[in-house]
């Protein structure tokens, strides 16, 4: 048999691994659980900001007045928890199922991070078991009267990824990229990825666009100019934000306080996903 490329339309009809309806991937919520709204984070590559990006959404959401949750799809590199100051253990009901963590402000969230011994213990896992945790953290929760729901997704165009969407019924993703030149192509991976899967793209954030001067508040682009503006055009996709390197934000996730940092960087993209 040649290797699996999931796309179940090319395979043999002996293949085990067949199945027709991309729905057939999907795991089913819990009983009592109940999410309108399911938004992916994803990002070509590490380190541009994903769960920055995730945590404002998130926040954004929630102080629209609507019950929001995350879930942190990033197992290998968990950090939300983090941004918002969590640190208690998940723990479980009498049917088995998983309760999510509360912020301060009231979002639901899960996080592998949330079942360490040590929130600095690495989790050293293949891919089958990081995928397992994946359709736990969505099937075997209890979500309750969830709005919008953002999961962070781990970089690139792997494993982990490719089960969020098959597993989870996403109804699009946000890309998130910095200005480098280079975030064209590694743009475009996402971008190709997503369309292959049939998920729909919402849009783009720009994270690390600029720094703004203290005192004359003249943007300075330490990157470069940006090209956001045309990959979004090659892509037909709007640019629903341009987030700068705000040294009060980053001082805020590291103190565990992200809910209270004020800004309105993600107020264009709550009014898109508004829409859906």
């Amino acid at each position: 048999m040649s290797e699996c490329t999931h796309d179940c339309n090319s395979c043999g009809e002996n293949c085990a691994e067949r199945k027709t309806n991309p729905e057939d991937f999907r795991v089913k919520l819990s009983a009592g659980s109940s999410v309108k709204k399911v938004i992916g984070v994803v990002s070509g590559k590490g380190g541009v900001g994903k769960s920055m990006v995730t945590s404002l959404l998130a926040c954004a959401s929630m102080r629209e007045g609507y019950k929001t949750a995350i879930l942190d799809g990033d197992i290998t590199g968990p950090s939300i928890p983090k941004a918002f100051g969590i640190k208690e253990n998940l723990v479980g009901n009498i049917d088995g199922l998983i309760l999510p963590a509360t912020t301060t402000m009231g979002i639901d969230m899960v996080s592998v991070n949330l079942m360490l011994a040590n929130e600095t213990d690495p989790v050293i896992w293949r891919g089958p078991v990081l995928g397992g945790v994946i359709k736990q953290f969505w099937g075997e929760t209890l979500w309750q009267n969830i709005d919008y729901m953002f999961i962070d997704m781990p970089p690139g165009t792997g494993d982990v990824p490719l089960t969020i969407f098959q597993s989870v019924p996403l109804d699009g993703i946000i890309i998130v990229a910095s200005p480098q030149e280079l975030v064209g192509m590694i743009v475009e991976k996402a971008v190709n990825m997503a369309r292959m899967m049939q998920i729909p793209i919402i849009g783009l954030v720009e994270n690390m666009s600029y720094v703004e001067c203290p005192d004359c508040g003249k943007k300075i682009y330490v990157f470069g100019e940006s090209h956001i503006d045309e990959i979004a055009a090659q892509y037909d996709v709007p640019v629903l934000a341009r987030i700068p390197m705000d040294a009060k934000l980053a001082a805020a996730c590291d103190a565990g306080k992200i809910e209270f940092a004020e800004n309105d960087y993600m107020n264009d993209a709550m009014e898109v996903l508004k829409k859906l």
